[in-house]
Order: structure tokens, then sequence, then C-alpha cells
């Protein structure tokens, strides 16, 4: 048994002192001094995707881009799975630069169940695999929306969304070689909110937008554990990645105090979204089930009030297999 040394105590301490700080280890800084690190998981080769393929929703903008083409460049074919093809157009133009031949573009609006349905089923014509899952789409609308189905739009595309897709996609994501893995991209912003089993929907005035957000992130987190119960029967591991302050066109537009505020210090580039890359194409794969930040697990609550039971996790998932049309 390898004991850790003083230095790998030591980077612990680091790592869990920008964890609890926040303001240090969620901008830029907390990344590039994780990187510096011993304790630091390796960067996967090259070709560790090669002949893989990996899925991406929301992938025509933001975190989306980058995600698509970080894992194109390690050497996946990239699945662009988007509202509107057309908006896809420039991440295609920075994939023919890198991965000529190896992506494909997909119409799915999350938000409807008919068509995620639609897109499933085209999809398993093909006959190929689904070796990873990115659920990246996110949305913050000002005003309580609500999708095809009646239900909120935010915790439809968060939630309901990605997980009956999850669920149209078991037969491609069993087939995956290697076993498959499923990534919810979250956000910091769910340590500040716990469930509300009784307003899922968010219907009280007035509707907050950042909350409703940041609920619908608490509820993708919560549901780890029945997920990587479920989905682990078809050698399926599932993660959420939270991908620290990171500069989008969402943050700028949905939170523009906050984006003037920290913009000199927001992650750019890679390292927005280098724990989602990482948790698809790192070997072995990591555990699954859990909160993953700077390729670390982390807790999913630091607030007693945040915390939910078990019996809450189990009401929650009901109501989501009940709304995304899964029979339990």
């Amino acid at each position: 048994m390898t004991h850790p040394t003083w230095t790998d105590r030591l980077a612990r301490l680091v790592d869990t002192a920008l964890d609890r700080s926040v303001v240090l280890g969620y901008p830029a800084t907390g990344h590039a001094v994780r990187r510096r690190l011993p304790t630091w998981p390796a960067d996967p080769p090259r070709n560790a995707l090669s002949g893989k393929h990996v899925l991406v929703t929301g992938a025509s903008s933001g975190l989306g881009i980058r995600t698509a083409v970080d894992l194109a460049m390690l050497g996946a074919h990239v699945h662009l799975v988007v509202r509107d093809p057309m908006k896809a157009a420039p991440v295609r133009e920075q994939l023919d630069e890198v991965a000529a031949g190896r992506h494909t573009t997909w119409r799915c609006d999350l938000s409807d169940q008919a068509s995620v349905r639609a897109f499933a089923a085209a999809y398993l014509a093909t006959g190929l695999p689904v070796d990873g899952l990115v659920h990246n789409a996110g949305i913050m609308p000002p005003t309580r929306q609500e999708d095809a189905q009646g239900r909120e739009l935010t915790m439809s595309v968060h939630v309901l969304g990605p997980v009956a897709l999850t669920e149209a996609l078991l037969p491609a994501l069993a087939a995956a070689r290697d076993g498959a893995r499923v990534v919810f991209v979250t956000s910091g912003g769910m340590y500040s909110q716990a469930l509300d089993l009784d307003d899922l929907d968010f219907r009280p005035e007035p509707y907050r937008g950042a909350v409703a957000y940041a609920r619908s992130k608490r509820a993708q987190v919560e549901l780890l554990p029945i997920l990587a119960r479920r989905w682990g029967r078809h050698r399926i591991s599932v993660y959420a990645a939270h991908p620290g302050w990171a500069a989008s066109p969402g943050v700028t537009s949905s939170l523009p105090g906050f984006a003037r505020l920290t913009a000199p210090v927001l992650r750019r580039g890679a390292a927005g979204v280098d724990t989602t890359t990482w948790l698809i194409a790192a070997t072995p794969a990591p555990p699954s089930g859990g909160l993953w930040h700077d390729r670390s697990e982390r807790p999913t609550s630091y607030l007693s009030r945040t915390r939910a039971s078990d019996a809450e996790r189990q009401e929650l998932w009901q109501w989501v297999a009940r709304h995304a049309g899964i029979a339990d």
C-alpha cells in the first residue's frame, strides 16, 4: 500500500482551500494552480478517443463549441446535437480544421419530448455506439416559460430532456466497447439551493431565472446516485462536471453584472471544459455517480439546508420519470 507523501498531503490541502474559498478555486486561477500540483491527474493521450463516438448537446455556442473541438482533438467522432443546425456552422468550421470527416450534426430540441424521441430513433438507426454523451445544453430565461409538454423550461432542458435522451439512447450507450460515459455540465450555483419538491415547476411569482437555473442544476446532482445505479447495469458511468466560472455567451446575457465583475478572471478556452473532456477520456474511468470539478470529485453540498435525503432523491426521480415518459 502506497502512503501519500507530504507533498501530496500539502497539494490536497491547497486543493481543498481553493475549493472552499470559491473566489480562488472557481476562476481561472483555480485551474492554473491545480494543474501545477503533483496530485493533478494525467492528461489523456492525444488519441484517447480514437474510433469513439461522443455526442454533445448545445454544441453550437459557448462551452459546447470548445467541448466539441477538444473531444475531436482527442480523436473522437463528435456528434453535434443542436436545436438549430444552421447555428452550428461556426463549430463545424472549427471541426473541419482538426477533425475533417469526423463530425455530424443532428437536430434535437431537448425541451420537446417528441424531438428527443425522433433524434434518438434516427441515431439508433445508424447502428453506431454512443461512447460518450455530454449534456451541455443550458438556458436561463428571464421569465417563466414552458416546454411543449407544459413543464417549466429550465427544468425541462437541464433535467427532463437529458434524462429522456439518455434513456432513449440506452441501446447505443450499452454497445460502447469500453463502457459509456454520460456527463451533465452543472453549475456551482446549485450549492446555494436545495431541492424544492413542492415547486419543481417554479410557479410562484415573481419568477427568478437564476434561482430556477440553480435549482435545476441541484436536481441534476441529486439524481446522480439513482442514475449511476440505473445506468450502471448497462456499463454506463455518469457524472456531473462543474466548469468553474467560465466565460460564455450565456453568462454574459443572463448574468451581465456577474460577467462584468468577474470578466478578468473567468476561465477561457480549454480551462472551462477541462473536467468535462477529462471525464469522457480518462483511463480508467473515474468512479461513477459523483460531482467533479478540476478533475477531482467534490462534495455536493456544503450547507445542511441544501442536503437531500434518499427519500427526497427518490421522490425527485419519480417526478422526472413521470414527466420524461420513463417506465421506472
